[in-house]
């Protein structure tokens, strides 16, 4: 008979035992523990899960992990190609030390199957969304045996990375599912490719290519930029231990996931904190031009163009009937071969991208001299073009050339030189006297005739219109004054918002219930018909969330009226420099406003079609909607710069001193600088609630600038924040956000940094900052006067629609 107390101890571990099973949230799993259909992990700050699902209509489960956040996103499979029938399955730490999945019969489904063996293991499902095995005492995670993150399915995370470990000879890449309802692995793959040179590509059926960015130049692939995007920051490696692709988030409260999708498309989602809803930030391939060799060989193809493809110079299609029924995969020919006779050359191809790697050679220690030379030594040697857009590296393509396209990145300068037989340069060289020829014979008779001529007709146009002459035709909605004055009650003043030098805002409501701001210019405003024009212009033709939507304007007779997107928030200035209502801005807020504000800017500089400078940017001009989203307003003083512009100088000095940048006050000079030295001064009242003009301190005079400049300098950069934020503010965010604000009102334009760096910059917790140089406008003023250099500003309105200064006094 057996002990009693034996018998008793073993009875007792049965029921421990069998209570060990997880049925409550936890992030750990131990030799001693399973998880079962029902049980889950859940990561420490519940952002993922861990357990079985039945993806749609399926029958078959599978072992995954999820979002705990609505909806139910799946990002990882275990056994993909084992999915289960039953539901008594079991996910337990075998006694090798391995993650094992059982099914009803106690049969291995799926496995860790790690090398390294562990003493006291266990598994952890990180808020990375990464489930790791390790040792139960040790969280290095060099020293992981095993992790989900080295066996992407169809999801990258931030963290993740997709392309190869030279160590360790591992390769991350993306595997679509077979559908919706059906996680094995599909068709499609999305791979960091390297042949010669990397690039991204996505591939159906392992080996049809369905769309690739473009090869790395050193720096980044050729069609995709390394600078921030609406998904985030993208992160290019490529040295002799790693090469990969990875991207981080762009802000707190944004959860960022890139996903191939079961028909082939590399989709980037983002989800706002608390949100039960991904919104698609991009998708690719997205232009036709994106997807491979569109145009077939020797083609390249044109983004919202028509023709969409053309044939390069010297090429014919080779099928002229399919060519004219838009079927371009026929590709095109040469007109005349090559040869290597006497007089070939090369023609210079910018903004494309450059072919795929195929009958190439990669040469990486010879110049873009020698390359050419090299090229005209081989008769079949078609193009080249320097591989390293840093230095030394020719990249030369033998035979047909495929799947070129336009490309438009800001800065890209990486050429195409195509190879041409004398002919074709020839003809190219003779077309180009002929038109320099031509012109200067005809210009200036001409010139008079056309241009005279077309005077007379675009006047007669503006005329019938009631439009200023001189300026661009609009592509926006035209309300007649009737409507305007009945959606504003006669311009009644119940409905008036605000008012100031260019006249006076009404809240209105269209007939069709939306409601408007409308911004009526007095006939005396500063604001003359060309600056409302420009405003109409500009905005009609920038969309972006952070700037102010525009729905229309009304020209009749003398009146001049901007119909905006109603902005129930009004201006940034109506909170912060109020003392009662700047403690409703708390610091997340305040901080998701600035990197909204920044995000605007960057889109102004850089990533709309037009090069904007703002030149007015100040808090009046930020208008806050009902989630007190930042919008920056007013664009009658904006500027657009064009081709190689860098800098324009005015003798009309225009905008709003205090948020004026040194170079532009005294020397008229303005640039992009011009408007990160604003951002800059905005930046900084943002963060402590004080004006920089009409700044007052016991101790000196200085503006807030030279106060936030000496708090710096002395280590005390926190007693510049407000005190009504003092509880909630984040110390590194206030103080990244003091630096990056010095950094922009930095005195010589060259010091300040680009928008994009500043996106960067603020939403990168890790990114290392330089250090500041002295402001400018670093000079105290009289104790008598709260004016730098004596300029007088007329005091802001609280405006829906701010008023902007039409010139500096």
């Amino acid at each position: 008979m057996a002990d009693p107390p034996i018998f008793s101890f073993f009875c007792t571990s049965i029921v421990v035992l069998s209570l060990l099973r997880l049925s409550s949230a936890v992030d750990t799993l131990s030799p001693v523990q399973s998880i079962r259909e029902g049980e889950t992990l859940v990561s420490p700050g519940r952002k993922f899960e861990l357990g079985f699902f039945s993806p749609g209509s399926s029958k078959n489960s599978f072992l995954g992990i999820w979002f705990v956040a609505s909806p139910k996103t799946v990002v990882w499979v275990a056994n993909r190609n084992s999915p289960l029938t039953d539901a008594n399955s079991t996910l337990e730490i075998s006694n090798e030390g391995e993650l094992v999945l059982l099914n009803r019969s106690n049969s291995i489904i799926w496995s860790t199957n790690s090398t390294k063996v562990l003493g006291n293991p266990v598994a952890q499902l990180l808020d990375s969304g990464n489930l790791v095995l390790r040792e139960r005492n040790n969280s290095d995670s060099a020293d992981y045996s095993w992790q989900s993150f080295d066996h992407p399915t169809d999801t990258i995370l931030v963290g993740m990375t997709l392309g190869w470990n030279f160590r360790t000879g591992l390769e991350h890449y993306l595997t679509s599912w077979r559908s919706t309802d059906n996680p094995s692995p599909g068709d499609y793959t999305f791979r960091y490719k390297i042949n010669s040179l990397p690039q991204l590509e996505i591939s159906s059926n392992g080996s049809v290519k369905v769309y690739r960015t473009g090869p790395w130049n050193g720096v980044e692939f050729g069609a995709l930029s390394k600078e921030p995007t609406n998904v985030g920051v993208p992160i290019f490696v490529y040295n002799r231990t790693d090469a990969y692709f990875a991207f981080g988030t762009l802000e707190d409260g944004i959860t960022a996931r890139l996903t191939l999708s079961p028909d082939g498309f590399s989709q980037g989602f983002l989800q706002k904190s608390g949100s039960a809803k991904w919104d698609m930030a991009y998708e690719v391939p997205y232009d036709p031009c994106d997807s491979y060799g569109y145009c077939g060989t020797n083609g390249v193809c044109r983004v919202n163009q028509s023709p969409r493809c053309l044939c390069l110079q010297g090429f014919m299609p080779k099928s002229q009937e399919e060519w004219d029924t838009h079927n371009y995969t026929g590709g095109c020919r040469r007109k005349i071969p090559l040869n290597c006779s006497r007089g070939e050359g090369f023609t210079k191809l910018s903004q494309v991208k450059l072919p795929d790697l195929v009958d190439f050679q990669l040469f990486k220690n010879m110049s873009l001299k020698e390359c050419k030379v090299e090229c005209l030594k081989s008769c079949t040697c078609a193009a080249y073009a320097n591989s390293d857009i840093r230095g030394a590296g020719c990249s030369m393509w033998f035979g047909n050339l495929i799947d070129i396209r336009e490309i438009n990145i800001a800065g890209y300068d990486q050429y195409l030189f195509l190879r041409l037989p004398a002919s074709e340069l020839d003809s190219i060289q003779s077309l180009f006297k002929k038109l320099v020829t031509i012109s200067v014979a005809s210009a200036i008779s001409g010139l008079l005739i056309v241009g005279t001529a077309l005077r007379i007709i675009w006047k007669r146009r503006m005329k019938s219109q009631g439009l200023p002459s001189g300026t661009n035709d609009i592509d926006l909605p035209l309300y007649d004054f009737a409507t305007v004055a009945v959606a504003t009650n006669h311009f009644s003043q119940t409905n008036k918002l605000g008012a100031g030098g260019f006249g006076s805002v009404y809240k209105g409501t269209l007939s069709t219930g939306q409601e408007v701001a409308v911004k009526r210019l007095s006939k005396y405003s500063g604001q003359g018909p060309d600056e409302f024009m420009n405003e109409v212009l500009l905005i009609a033709r920038l969309q972006h969330r952070n700037l102010v939507g525009l729905v229309g304007c009304c020209i009749e007779g003398e009146e001049r009226m901007l119909i905006y997107e109603y902005m129930p928030n009004k201006s940034l200035d109506y909170f912060i420099f109020d003392h009662d209502r700047s403690s409703f801005l708390a610091w997340k807020r305040r901080f998701d406003i600035v990197l909204g504000i920044a995000r605007g800017l960057l889109y102004l500089h850089r990533d709309s079609k037009l090069q904007v400078i703002h030149r007015d940017l100040k808090t009046s001009n930020i208008l806050l909607d009902a989630d007190l989203n930042p919008k920056i307003s007013d664009f009658g003083l904006a500027r657009i710069f064009r081709g190689d512009d860098t800098e324009e100088e005015t003798r009309r000095i225009v905008g709003t001193y205090g948020y004026m940048s040194p170079e532009y006050a005294f020397d008229g000079k303005f640039s992009v600088k011009s408007d990160i030295f604003s951002f800059g001064v905005l930046l900084l009242e943002i963060v402590s609630s004080k004006r920089n003009r009409g700044f007052q301190h016991a101790d000196h005079h200085h503006t807030l600038l030279g106060h936030a400049w000496l708090l710096w300098s002395e280590g005390k950069a926190m007693e510049l924040i407000d005190e009504s934020i003092s509880a909630s503010f984040v110390e590194s965010q206030a103080k990244r956000c003091i630096q990056v604000g010095l950094l922009c009102v930095q005195k010589f334009p060259e010091d300040r940094p680009t928008m994009s760096s500043v996106v960067f910059m603020l939403a990168n917790e890790g990114a290392t900052l330089p250090l500041p140089k002295e402001p400018g406008f670093f000079v105290e003023r009289s104790s008598g006067s709260s004016d730098a250099y004596l300029v007088k500003e007329e005091s802001n309105t609280h405006n829906l629609v701010t008023v902007t200064l039409p010139e500096g006094r």
